[in-house]
């Protein structure tokens, strides 16, 4: 038996900022050691934060993570063990992402990230170059204040493998993994047995299930232990990164760490018997045959022992069955998390959330009643950092903490139910109860006073007051009657949220909560600048199917029994008159579903269909209930109120990235503000088509049940069908 202890790790850095995340790197080296680990992973990038974007372009980036590097090296954290760090490293002219194989108190080589993330949310081709010579190892010439430090002048720069004398071990980085020929495949091939993948990778919906699928693929067939470490919090940006750190044997999870957590540093452990990598590779045929006819990959050889030999003492990881949560649960861990890392270091005191007693609105509330949940527990846990953090945000004083998430609510969130004489009573106390359940400091006041001001204001300088389009009024006036009760409620949002520490003598500021979700976005049916501006959104790329099914859980598993009733009543902006024959509401204001608005978005962004494309793939999608003419009037409508409202999204809140089909404009989904809201060529096109299929007739006959059995020949194909699929875009 070769027997082998390994460590990797979750850990919440923050872009940037080196203290924080050299106690985090430290800590989790001193735990590997206690646990007798010889190999310690962390993330991609570790010493700096993978979130430093521009920030990797200055030149004190990089000499700074140096500057720590060396710190490492000159103390005793990597006697004994091999360490590997990630950090940016300058090249001749040329800047890498880089893995630092180091060990007793020496770089054994570094390894360039040879394959960059540059879709979605990432960019690394703005500030990396991708590594590609693969035949040999150059030699770096270390900075000269290093070289003097550490007494080694040079190191292998490159892509290659340590060889050891009992093993053979290898990076492989983030987005390598997922290429579509991985490095891991031609390095087991030459006898690596360990592989270590440092990744910086975002919490998505549904995404976590592909990424554990990769690390078992990739030993399954092949044999191996495959290392994950991954970065696990907000660290500066829109993105969660949701740890999961673990480590695969041959296919099998033998340890999983937590996807969301509060801890800064999270360790997970396990001992493998190597040979068991040698007996599976030894009996594949296909693996010997490709094996001898290998193409040779570089080589540093380290004469030192990482495994030990058959001992009882030292018992096995067994395989284990994977942790999963549901949707439902990752939107309530997910930004429940993101919220506090975000509130903890952003130096306020709390939050503050205009409470409209609507979905929305309660969903962000029952998210921000989770994560005091969570900060409860772990305070309870005994988690020295989370309850120092607590107890700064939640001014305790005389060594009191927080032991009740309603009291630890009570200091730190503010809601308010911001009502005119178009709200109801049962949105006025749907508020009221589920503030009352979650523990917010919570306010009513009427606004109406504050409307009629302005438009007396406008009737002076104009000579008009407008008015309701069910009293008579127009669409324009009608419009602006709402937008002006919207922009209000923003205004006086972030005018409690500066004041009301200071009316109960509380010393620091709130952060304003944002609650559009991420369909209201993609249609534009939100008012510039009104509540969907905030500091922060814990629901802008969220779905509003996702969310119905997220407060239905969160009434049980939450406590928050009210949410139910929030669930099952319509969604309406409450913007306009109720009469006995109206009443406002959303999908009826724009002319579409909210299921339907998922469809769309998934075809936009994921399938990346213009609008003839999604005419198609529609019509094979509905043409069993819709006719060609209705299927293109549905298409026309989508891109016309898109377009005029894209402007929107380049003002979007700064929200919590959660789904495929986000229209963030700022960093996920990049396109024109401007456009001609007609799309005269491609509206023609469409016209055109419906006209070919005899467009008053529906096109495809349901003979055969078709429709609810659409895998059969003529069904309506991958993108049609993707487009209905929660989990598609990964």
């Amino acid at each position: 038996m070769r027997l082998l202890k390994v460590a990797t790790c979750n850990l919440n850095q923050w872009a940037m900022d080196f203290d924080c995340n050299m106690k985090n790197i430290k800590e989790s080296i001193s735990r590997a050691k206690e646990a007798g680990a010889v190999i310690r992973l962390g993330p991609e990038l570790e010493i700096t934060g993978y979130g430093c974007e521009d920030h990797f372009l200055e030149l004190d980036t990089v000499n700074h993570a140096w500057d720590c590097l060396k710190e490492l090296l000159l103390g005793d954290w990597t006697d004994g063990i091999l360490c590997s760090f990630g950090m940016p490293i300058i090249k001749g002219s040329e800047r890498y992402n880089c893995q630092v194989l180091c060990l007793n108190r020496k770089i054994v080589m570094i390894r360039p990230k040879m394959w960059l993330a540059n879709d979605g949310n990432y960019r690394e081709l703005r500030w990396f170059t991708a590594w590609k010579q693969k035949d040999c190892l150059d030699d770096f010439l270390l900075p000269s204040d290093i070289s003097e430090s550490l007494s080694q002048t040079t190191v292998p720069f490159g892509y290659g493998y340590i060889q050891f004398l009992d093993t053979a071990v290898a990076a492989e980085v983030c987005e390598e993994l997922f290429s579509p020929m991985p490095p891991h495949a031609e390095l087991a091939l030459n006898g690596v047995e360990v592989f270590m993948n440092a990744s910086g990778s975002h919490h998505q919906l549904r995404k976590l299930d592909i990424r554990l699928r990769a690390f078992i693929g990739a030993t399954h067939t092949r044999g191996g232990v495959y290392m994950y470490s991954n970065h696990q919090g907000c660290d500066g940006g829109r993105l969660y990164y949701d740890g999961c750190s673990c480590v695969v044997v041959n296919g099998d999870v033998v340890v999983q760490g937590s996807q969301f957590s509060l801890k800064d540093v999270e360790m997970v452990v396990a001992q493998v018997d190597l040979d068991a990598v040698a007996s599976l590779r030894g009996s594949i045929s296909s693996f010997q045959e490709q094996a001898s006819c290998k193409p040779k990959v570089p080589a540093v050889s380290v004469p030192y022992k990482l495994c030990e030999s058959f001992k009882l003492q030292m018992l096995l990881s067994s395989p284990l069955k994977i942790q999963y949560h549901s949707p439902e649960e990752e939107i309530a861990f997910g930004p429940g998390c993101w919220l506090w890392d975000y509130l903890r270091r952003s130096g306020a005191s709390g939050f503050l959330l205009p409470l409209s007693g609507g979905a929305d609105s309660s969903s962000v509330a029952a998210i921000v009643g989770c994560m005091c949940q969570l900060v409860v527990k772990e305070v309870a846990n005994g988690d020295e950092q989370v309850k120092a953090d607590a107890i700064r945000i939640g001014h305790y004083t005389d060594g009191q903490f927080p032991t009740d998430s309603k009291e630890f609510a009570k200091r730190i969130f503010y809601t308010v139910y911001m009502g005119t004489e178009n709200s109801s009573d049962a949105t006025r106390n749907r508020a009221k109860i589920l503030a009352e359940e979650v523990g917010s400091w919570h306010l009513d006041v009427s606004i109406d006073g504050v409307i009629s001001a302005l438009l007396s204001l406008f009737q002076t300088l104009t000579g008009k007051r407008p008015r309701y389009k069910v009293d008579g009024g127009s669409n324009i006036e009608n419009l602006g009657l709402q937008n002006i009760q919207a922009r209000i409620r923003m205004v006086l949002a972030f005018m409690l949220a500066s004041l009301l520490p200071w009316v109960h003598s509380k010393p620091g500021f709130y952060l304003v909560l944002g609650s559009s979700n991420v369909d209201e976005g993609l249609r534009g049916y939100l008012t510039k600048y009104d509540c969907s501006s905030a500091d922060i959104n814990p629901i802008g790329s969220i779905s509003k199917q996702d969310l119905r099914s997220f407060l239905k859980w969160a009434a049980v598993h939450l406590g928050y029994s009210s949410l139910a009733e929030v669930e099952a009543a319509p969604p309406t902006a409450e913007l306009e008159p109720i009469r006995s024959n109206y009443s406002q509401l959303d999908e009826v204001d724009m002319g579409m579903t909210y299921e339907e608005l998922s469809v769309y978005g998934r075809m936009r962004k994921i399938f990346r269909c213009g609008p003839v494309s999604m005419f198609k793939n529609l019509c094979y999608k509905w043409g069993t209930k819709l006719t060609p003419v209705e299927i293109g009037d549905k298409v026309k409508h989508f891109f016309k109120y898109y377009s005029i409202n894209r402007h929107k999204m380049t003002v979007l809140t700064p929200s919590y990235h959660a789904e495929s089909y986000s229209p963030e404009d700022n960093r996920f989904d990049l396109r024109q503000f401007l456009y001609n809201a007609r799309w005269p060529y491609q509206f023609r096109k469409i016209d055109q088509l419906v006209e070919e299929l005899n467009g008053d007739s529906v096109a495809i006959s349901d003979k055969g049940g078709i429709a609810n059995d659409r895998s059969a020949d003529g069904g309506m194909g991958v993108v049609a069908a993707g487009s209905g699929n929660p989990s598609a875009g990964f």
